[in-house]
């Protein structure tokens, strides 16, 4: 969960990576007045919590990657519901695992989490390691994530560094400058190293971490954080400088592009033609609607998927925009409709198209704002 708050002052320095001297008397009992916190007034109903099943634990962290806790819950019912186990999600068709994801964004973490269920499998058994390292080398799980499970699964004694504690430790001990640069990122995993409880035990371990996420999730959040509720009010840097909005410092501004690209919206009886995308790219693997650079390019399509024949002219639906990571993506949509029956036959022997009946879209991966397209016209086209 990445901060993007806004500095007041252009004067100090947006590289400075030390943290404030007036903090340095935290580091002594940071930990101790955390895991206090956390135990009187930290999460402690989340699905994924109370339990060291390496598996459960592991596909909420995948799942609270960039995503925020009310809306993984519901996916992580579903996950478990359909796949009990790594084995089982080892075992499933990556398109069946895609089509589950399909809303949660951020695609390539379902195709690393079958990945790295299969890996998980085959090289260790089903069983997943223990050690912060070799959990780091499996797809999709980094350094922090890696600690995140060590921690709540085997009681281990490694450091986390998600979006939520960037945020805390900047604020708490004034660290300068941008969190996603690598200066400043290597002085926050020094520091934190530096914070990780003494001869503790496993549930005080998991404790800490856990209050952690907590404090940067419940209190010390972007953009009003609760001071007065926080167990380091008196002594962290932003609130007795008022500097709360300053730090963490924000990513530098730079220009978000827009592309633009033309959808077909091609109608066959009940039934709407999809398009499995490319592995790799936005949605990789995903099944949507088939696309084209401007009109007339999208009008060949619709008349080469009817076979040449029996195709209407293409009628423009509300635009729609989606906003990525590092690009904004307007969406054109056009509507068509073929002479029954002409485009099922079009299709046949395509394992990468498939004329879909809007009540099963719920079987396909389909991107959220393509779901959110059908699922609007879905009174009008059946």
């Amino acid at each position: 969960m990445p901060s993007r708050l806004t500095p007041r002052s252009a004067e100090r320095s947006p590289t400075s990576a030390a943290p404030a001297a007036s903090a340095s008397s935290l580091t002594s009992d940071f930990s101790s007045r955390l895991v206090a916190w956390q135990r009187k007034h930290g999460r402690h109903d989340l699905p994924w919590q109370n339990t060291r099943d390496a598996y459960r634990i592991w596909l909420s962290e995948i799942m609270l990657q960039q995503t925020q806790v009310s809306t993984v819950i519901p996916y992580y019912a579903k996950f478990l519901a359909r796949f009990p186990d790594v084995a089982a999600l080892a075992a499933a068709p990556v398109d069946d695992v895609m089509a589950l994801w399909a809303g949660l964004g951020y695609y390539t973490r379902a195709r690393n989490l079958h990945r790295c269920a299969q890996v998980v499998v085959q090289q260790y058994g089903g069983a997943f390691p223990a050690s912060v390292d070799e959990l780091a080398e499996l797809p999709g799980i980094g350094r922090s994530t890696a600690a995140a499970i060590a921690s709540f699964a085997f009681g281990a004694r490694a450091t986390i560094l998600d979006g939520n504690v960037k945020r805390v430790l900047a604020r708490v001990f004034g660290v300068e400058g941008f969190p996603g640069e690598k200066k400043v990122e290597n002085a926050m995993w020094t520091l934190a190293e530096s914070l990780l409880p003494s001869n503790a035990s496993d549930d005080e371990v998991s404790a800490y971490t856990q209050g952690l996420m907590d404090l940067g999730a419940t209190l010390c959040v972007r953009g009003k954080p609760d001071c007065l509720r926080c167990p380091f009010a008196a002594d962290c840097v932003a609130n007795v400088t008022g500097r709360q909005r300053e730090l963490p410092t924000a990513r530098p501004k730079k220009v978000v592009p827009t592309r633009r690209t033309w959808m077909l919206v091609l109608r066959d009886g009940n039934a709407v033609m999809l398009e499995k995308r490319p592995p790799s790219g936005i949605w990789g693997g995903l099944w949507s609607l088939p696309e084209a650079a401007d009109e007339a390019a999208l009008a060949t399509r619709a008349r080469e998927f009817g076979g040449g024949a029996g195709v209407s002219s293409l009628a423009p639906l509300a635009p729609l925009t989606h906003v990525f990571t590092h690009f904004k993506l307007d969406i054109e949509p056009r509507l068509a409709e073929l002479e029954r029956g002409v485009g099922a036959l079009a299709a046949l022997g395509d394992a990468d198209t498939a004329w879909v009946a809007l009540s099963d879209l719920d079987s396909f991966g389909v991107p959220a704002p393509v779901r959110k397209l059908l699922d609007g016209l879905q009174g009008s086209l059946i």
